[in-house]
């Protein structure tokens, strides 16, 4: 899958300082790689990495799991989760940066994901 992610977390997944990418919805059985669209400014596809666990719980249990190599601090983490009971946190392993970047047209795709689309 194909996921829009904010430059400041697509650079520490990439520099291997952010070994998890949350979400508050986890995606469909058998997505087993993310690619990484970095937004405004950059607006690339920036890399990719495999997804080694998908955990699933509330946003203090996976906090708890995950903090020490989050890549984001606990205040932003927080704010992200507010009002929400579930959170999903995709271990990301085998990190690889595109040099140079892709364009989304590189993939067929003609206007910037949402959240996140599935590719083929």
């Amino acid at each position: 899958m194909l996921l829009s992610i904010k430059p400041i977390y697509a650079k520490a997944i990439l520099e291997g300082k952010k070994e998890y990418e949350f979400r508050k919805r986890r995606c469909k059985p058998g997505v087993n790689k993310i690619v990484f669209y970095s937004t405004s400014p950059e607006s690339k596809v920036v890399g990719e990495a495999e997804i080694e666990d998908i955990i699933e719980g509330s946003p203090s249990k996976i906090w708890e799991l995950a903090e020490k190599t989050a890549g984001i601090t606990r205040a932003k983490y927080c704010a992200y989760y507010h009002g929400y009971y579930n959170a999903v946190a995709y271990k990301l392993t085998n990190v690889v940066a595109y040099v140079p970047p892709k364009k989304l047209s590189d993939y067929g795709i003609g206007h910037v994901p949402q959240s996140f689309i599935y590719l083929d």
